[in-house]
């Protein structure tokens, strides 16, 4: 019998959950086992998940669960055990060189566990099955506008999708593209920029093929939303920042590969946070980035369903031959094979 083991978020900024209470429900109605841990950051309070059939455990207490148990959550793992023994489910952002991925797949080389990575988990279409990319463009974009108003407030909270709208809708004389504007983030940020009052330009393969510069920079506000696996030409290099008549002002990094050979904005080396979401590149004219990792989770509830939505059938199939976690099991297997060989 298939148990999943749904984790804290050890990030103090996170509030989703990959799996809410009523698809709990489903998942205990199938006959899987779901552990809860209890956490009290978490926008769904852990008696839904009791009521809807699922145990509770304490926070952190993964560590100590059963060799078979899958453990599910979003965000980075805790820096101990050192030894990975579980199947772990979630975004391990391991396998494009970003800084510690070499000693997270050590964790579970180690340990013998594995990782099955939420960006790998695909059809046979390489295209992803489950993704908060729409709501990362959606908050993308709309903290793109806020701050180009100068009306962005920090430290950044979690808020409704209705509280959101409401801030964005107002006046902004501005010139806005997003970059992968067909994708999932894309459309997000699209229909952010709607609501702002934007007819934001759209670029996608096309007009990312033969990048045309000036106009990129004649814009006020730059979306990123372009997830790729292999390196590119960049979008914007820290030359393009030092162009005569530049008037991008604010860039939005959706997809935050900041540390990756795969950065297609390497005009940054950290990304922001909610306590300090938007960071200045250039003072003169002035430029800012934002380059938040968990955008999703400043609107955790409406985030967190559509994920779940995705990702509950799927693990339906978890433990049981599902074509889709082998393929996600290989790449975990490649990218162990090439961190030993690179080592």
């Amino acid at each position: 019998m298939t148990h999943l083991w749904l984790r804290h978020e050890v990030r103090t900024t996170e509030r989703r959950a990959p799996i809410v209470p009523d698809d709990a429900r489903t998942l205990v109605d199938a006959g899987i086992t779901v552990t809860v841990e209890d956490s009290p950051q978490r926008v769904f309070d852990t008696g839904d998940y009791a009521a809807a059939g699922c145990a509770v455990a304490e926070t952190g207490s993964w560590v100590d669960a059963p060799d078979d148990v899958f453990v599910v959550g979003l965000k980075e793992l805790p820096d101990a055990p050192a030894e990975l023994r579980h199947q772990h489910v979630y975004f391990g952002h391991a396998y494009k060189g970003q800084d510690g991925a070499a000693a997270l797949l050590d964790r579970f080389t180690c340990g013998g566990g594995a990782l099955l990575d939420l960006e790998y988990l695909t059809g046979a279409n390489g295209r992803r099955l489950a993704a908060f990319g729409y709501w990362a463009g959606y908050v993308g974009a709309a903290l793109a506008v806020l701050h180009l108003r100068g009306s962005l407030t920090t430290p950044l909270r979690p808020l409704t999708r209705d509280e959101l709208d409401t801030a964005l809708r107002g006046h902004v004389d501005a010139r806005a593209l997003v970059v992968g504007a067909l994708g999932r983030s894309g459309r997000g940020a699209l229909d952010a920029l709607a609501v702002a009052g934007l007819d934001a330009t759209a670029w996608d393969l096309a007009e990312t093929r033969d990048l045309d510069k000036p106009a990129l920079l004649a814009h006020d506000l730059l979306v990123n939303a372009v997830l790729t696996t292999t390196p590119v030409p960049p979008f914007v290099t820290d030359a393009d920042l030092d162009t005569p008549g530049r008037t991008l002002s604010v860039i939005s990094d959706v997809t935050c590969d900041v540390t990756s050979d795969c950065n297609v904005l390497p005009v940054y080396d950290r990304i922001t946070d909610w306590d300090e979401p938007a960071r200045r590149l250039r003072a003169d004219p002035p430029v800012d980035i934002i380059a938040i990792d968990n955008l999703p989770s400043l609107l955790p509830r409406e985030a967190s369903v559509a994920f779940s939505a995705d990702l509950t059938p799927l693990l339906r199939t978890l433990g049981h031959g599902g074509d889709e976690w082998a393929r996600a099991l290989e790449h975990f297997r490649t990218g162990v094979a090439k961190e030993a060989i690179n080592g």
